[in-house]
């Protein structure tokens, strides 16, 4: 430990709070001897003719108790934070095998031979349309849906072309649109997918890992069918 020269409290203080910041991960039984180690020699190597008053050593040992609560505070929130995230991590690991709900305009065509998601309809609209494009942008269904109050639509594609034909599974494009007196808008639309595994970041963050759809955060799943 460094020599303590200086007789001022808010010296000793001051000193005490650089080697708190100096570590990295400090134990909170360290930083009480630490404190108690300073405020020796400062007692040691004050002036004679000057002693220290009581009340300025009282001061400092209020302040140390206002550090130490900080300090268990701070420790007590780190083991809630550590608890939320492996609280969330096992709710999350229970999705895999399940179907959510998810913003992209990917629908995943697989064995069951349909794809199923909502529209979000920001105004009532008399024309919504859904047009279903093959992965190489091909135009291969087009459905009205009608007229559609403000709000979530749901929608159904069956996996056929205009003509009555089964597409084959796979990626397709799914694109929405509302006819309104400005114009055509497309819509946002949020798809059905496969969750296949879940994947924990360094810091905490909560990856759902979807069938032919790729990855998204935890946070932007909207519904767990």
């Amino acid at each position: 430990m460094s020599a303590v020269n200086s007789t001022a409290p808010a010296d000793v203080l001051s000193q005490y709070q650089i080697q708190e910041e100096s570590k990295a991960k400090g134990s909170n039984e360290l930083g009480k001897n630490a404190f108690m180690e300073l405020m020796l020699a400062q007692m040691k190597n004050q002036d004679p003719l000057k002693p220290q008053e009581n009340g300025d050593f009282v001061a400092q040992l209020a302040q140390f108790s206002s550090l130490e609560e900080m300090q268990n505070l701070s420790g007590t929130v780190d083991d809630m934070a550590g608890q939320f995230r492996s609280s969330q991590a096992l709710q999350a690991s229970a999705m895999v095998g399940k179907s959510v709900l998810a913003p992209t305009n990917v629908g995943i065509l697989g064995s069951e031979g349909e794809v199923t998601g909502t529209i979000e309809v920001p105004a009532s609209t008399g024309g919504l349309n859904l047009s279903v494009m093959s992965s190489a942008g091909e135009l291969v269904r087009k459905i009205d849906l009608g007229s559609a109050q403000a709000g979530v639509t749901s929608f159904r594609w069956d996996g056929q072309d205009g003509n009555g034909n089964t597409l084959p599974p796979g990626r397709y494009q799914i694109k929405a649109e509302g006819s309104y007196p400005s114009g055509t808008e497309q819509l946002n639309t949020m798809m059905s997918a496969n969750v296949d595994s879940v994947s924990l970041g360094n810091g905490g963050s909560i990856t759902l890992n979807l069938a032919g759809m790729g990855s998204i955060p935890l946070s932007e799943v909207k519904q767990i069918n």
